[in-house]
C-alpha cells in the first residue's frame, strides 16, 4: 500500500498518465500544489492534507463537466438529404454550359454574353453574376472547380439538404460577384465558378460556427471552424495568375453571411422534402433565367 509523504494525501488515482498530468494543471491553476506519484501501474496525485477536500471537490467537478461536454459531442448534428444529386446537378451545369460555349449553340457567343463584366454589372446587367459561374476558360479551370465544388457542396448539402444548400451557394456566389464588380474598375472581367466554391466554404464555417446548446467550449475550439476555413482559404484560393482573389474573399464572405442564416433554419423545414426540392428547382430557374436574359440582350 502507497504511504503518502508525512502531511499529504492522494486525493485521486487513475490508470492514465495523461489525466493525471491533466488533473494536476487542473489543481495547480487554482493554486494547489499536486505530486505525481505513479504506484503498482497506476497513477496517484497527491497534496497537501490542508487541500485535501477542495481537491477531491475540484478534480469530481472538473471530471463531471467534462463527462456532460463528451456526452454532448456524441450527439450526431441533424444531417439531410439530397446531397448526391445537388452535386450531380452542380457538375451537369457546369458541362453542359461548357459544351454549349465551345459549340456556339444559337450563334451564339457564349462568352461574351456570360462573363462577369464590372461595367456592365453595375450598368444593370445583374444576369452576369450569375452566368459567369458556369463558364471556364480550360478543362483544367473547370476541372478544378468540379473537384472542390463537388466537396463542398456535399458537406453543406449534408448539413442544410441539398436544395437549400446550392440555392445559398448561388445566390452567395452571385451577391459575391456583384461586390466585386462595385470594387473594380469598370473593365474588370471574371468568371468562373470559384466565387460559388468558396461562397460554399463560408457556409461550412458558419454552420461550425453556431452555437450548441449546453456546450462550453474554450476560446480556440469556438473559433477554430473559422481559423480553419481562413487557412484553406490561403492555400486554395489565393494562388494564380489569372485567381481573382477578391471574388474569392467576396464569395466567402457573402457565404458566411447567408451560411448564418440558413442555419438557424429550424430542423423540421430542412427535413421537408418538398422544401428541399422547392429550392433545388429555384436554384435551376436562376441559372436558366439568367442565360435567358444573357443570351437574349447578346443576340
Amino acid at each position: 500500500m502507497y504511504e503518502p509523504p508525512p502531511g499529504h494525501q492522494v486525493v485521486f488515482e487513475t490508470g492514465s498518465r495523461g489525466e493525471s498530468l491533466e488533473l494536476r494543471f487542473v489543481l495547480e491553476s487554482i493554486g494547489i500544489a499536486a505530486k505525481i506519484e505513479q504506484f503498482r501501474g497506476g497513477w496517484l496525485i497527491v497534496v497537501s492534507q490542508e487541500h485535501a477536500a477542495q481537491a477531491v471537490d475540484e478534480i469530481a467537478s472538473y471530471r463531471r463537466e467534462t463527462a456532460e461536454q463528451s456526452t454532448y459531442r456524441r450527439v450526431a448534428i441533424p444531417t439531410y438529404g439530397g446531397t448526391m444529386l445537388g452535386a450531380f446537378g452542380y457538375a451537369g451545369v457546369l458541362m453542359l454550359v461548357a459544351v454549349l460555349m465551345g459549340r456556339s449553340v444559337f450563334g451564339m457567343d457564349w462568352w461574351s454574353a456570360g462573363r462577369m463584366q464590372a461595367g456592365l454589372v453595375m450598368e444593370g446587367q445583374w444576369w452576369r453574376t450569375v452566368t459567369a459561374l458556369t463558364l471556364h476558360i480550360d478543362p483544367g479551370h473547370i476541372g478544378s472547380n468540379l473537384v472542390f465544388g463537388c466537396v463542398f457542396g456535399l458537406m453543406a448539402g449534408r448539413v442544410l439538404g441539398g436544395g437549400v444548400a446550392w440555392l445559398v451557394i448561388v445566390v452567395s456566389g452571385a451577391i459575391g460577384n456583384l461586390v466585386n464588380a462595385m470594387l473594380q474598375s469598370a473593365e474588370h472581367t471574371s468568371i468562373g465558378a470559384s466565387t460559388a466554391v468558396f461562397s460554399a466554404l463560408g457556409v461550412l464555417v458558419s454552420h461550425a460556427l453556431m452555437p450548441r446548446s449546453g456546450l462550453q467550449e474554450t476560446f480556440l475550439k469556438r473559433w477554430s471552424p473559422l481559423v480553419g476555413g481562413v487557412l484553406l482559404f490561403a492555400f486554395t484560393g489565393v494562388g494564380g495568375e489569372n485567381t481573382d482573389v477578391t471574388a474569392h474573399v467576396t464569395g466567402l464572405f457573402a457565404g458566411l453571411v447567408l451560411g448564418w442564416g440558413s442555419s438557424a433554419l429550424p430542423p423540421y423545414l430542412l427535413e421537408s422534402r418538398r422544401l428541399q426540392r422547392i429550392a433545388g428547382g429555384t436554384t435551376l430557374m436562376i441559372v436558366a433565367i439568367a442565360w435567358i436574359f444573357g443570351l437574349w440582350i447578346a443576340g
